[in-house]
């Protein structure tokens, strides 16, 4: 007579253990994914098709990379100079600095190895290039 009298509550208790399974599968896949997220070359990229540069921009500064590897740099006076890389960050970084907002270009040679156009962008990256452009021949 004493289970009768008493009255069945439900229980109140919730079952953590899927949700420790669900935690500790995101926490793989965000370990998994993490390192392949943080490589590679910022580049901001047009919205829409490519388009001329206007012609009340600023003079861009413009970086080549010949078929044999060298940087070359250009701006305002389009005089080109032969530099290597530690001077070219160097002087990216005093044209940058003197003029925030300036479009930065880098061309590269069709049969230049592509490692090298890359290492231009990164150079131009850790001189403070807030976007880099790349320049091309306008298809025929």
């Amino acid at each position: 007579m004493s289970r009768r009298g008493r009255k069945l509550r439900p229980m109140a208790e919730i079952n953590v253990v899927p949700y420790i399974d669900v935690m500790l599968v995101l926490l793989v896949i965000f370990m998994i994914t993490a390192p392949l997220l943080t490589q590679g070359v910022k580049v901001d990229l047009p919205q829409a098709d490519a388009n001329p540069l206007e012609e009340d921009a600023k003079r861009p500064l413009v970086v080549s990379v010949d078929k044999e590897g060298q940087y070359h740099i250009t701006y305002d006076d389009d005089r080109t100079q032969v530099v290597d890389a530690g001077e070219l960050q160097r002087q990216a970084a005093a044209i940058i600095q003197a003029n925030p907002g300036i479009p930065v270009l880098v061309k590269g040679d069709r049969s230049v190895d592509y490692g090298q156009v890359i290492q231009a962008m990164v150079l131009l990256q850790e001189a403070g290039a807030p976007g880099i452009g790349l320049l091309t021949d306008p298809s025929e």
